[in-house]
């Protein structure tokens, strides 16, 4: 199989002195549905930096969708992150654009065509049951539909990774479940899902891979596909 993402030893000391990750080395096959769990201040933010170009290693390397992350210039920091779709706990939603306007933003900056856009935007929102709410603007619609269209935004680019960073940590336990479901059916079409998380009980309650941080290391890696 191939990997869409591997880290070969990484550690990470940032200047304060806090070490963060420890010798963490994993790898992450394309069409893999990966749940990262651990406790508070684990490192599990600074992974996620890591997969996103915000910070780099101090030691070690990091590859992501075919690119180096380590050795990358800042000029092709951009291009690399339309490869990804990201999903935040708190929505990152502009709330004086509509849902269809929010979505839409996300291709424009990649400079597709006006033409692409009115034909992927719906294409989008009708996938994820957000149709009737194209009109409407973020503070109009429920916290489980917000992330929804936090969900459309980062889907529409067609991304061959999302990285969902505690996507039901603002949205009520039993919607919980309908959003993981939703990044369920995304994965069964092949995309690769990384999902960061504290419930334990979507956890059990999916049967996907499982790795374990804690104090900056990997704990625990179990489940997922057969290799």
């Amino acid at each position: 199989m191939e990997a869409i993402i591997t880290f070969k030893d990484v550690s990470k000391t940032y200047e304060s002195g806090t070490h963060a990750l420890h010798h963490v080395s994993l790898h992450v096959e394309k069409g893999e549905f990966v749940f990262i769990v651990g406790p508070s201040g684990a490192g599990k933010s600074t992974l996620i930096k890591m997969l996103l170009r915000e910070e780099t290693p101090t030691k070690g390397t990091v590859l992501v969708n075919g690119y180096n992350l380590c050795t990358m210039k800042r000029r092709h920091i951009p291009a690399f992150r339309r490869t990804i779709g990201v999903v935040f706990q708190d929505f990152r939603l502009i709330p004086t654009m509509t849902v269809y306007e929010n979505v839409a933003f996300a291709l424009q900056v990649t400079n597709v065509s006006s033409k692409y856009i009115r034909r992927r935007v719906p294409y989008i929102l009708d996938l994820l049951g957000l149709a009737k709410k194209a009109r409407s603007y973020p503070p109009e619609i429920s916290g489980g539909e917000q992330q929804r269209v936090a969900l459309a935004r980062a889907l529409v680019n067609n991304p061959a990774l999302i990285i969902a960073d505690e996507p039901t940590g603002n949205i009520d336990p039993e919607l919980s479940y309908e959003i993981v479901e939703l990044l369920n059916e995304i994965n069964r079409c092949g995309t690769t899902i990384v999902m960061v998380t504290h419930e334990h009980g979507l956890v059990s309650h999916f049967d996907h891979r499982v790795i374990g941080i804690e104090k900056g290391r990997v704990i625990l890696d179990k489940g997922g596909k057969p290799q």
